[in-house]
């Protein structure tokens, strides 16, 4: 059974990763943030807000296809 919390936490990230791909980094890092207060621990909401701090100072070309390319190990 999922947690009221957890749930919050789904919802929040669900949000955030649709603006996500539509290369609104900006929105989507505020619902990853949100996410994060509900569950500090939370890898993939993390993830996700690192990755938009990144595309805000370096965006992705017009034709991005949502695919996060690692440039060192």
């Amino acid at each position: 059974m999922i947690t009221e919390e957890k749930q919050r936490v789904l919802d929040l990230f669900s949000r955030g990763r649709k603006l996500y791909k539509l290369m609104e980094f900006s929105a989507a890092k505020d619902f990853f943030s949100q996410a994060l207060e509900v569950d500090p621990e939370d890898g993939p909401s993390r993830v996700y807000l690192e990755r938009c701090l990144l595309y805000e100072d370096n965006p992705p070309p017009e034709d991005w296809d949502g695919v996060f390319v690692m440039t060192s190990k």
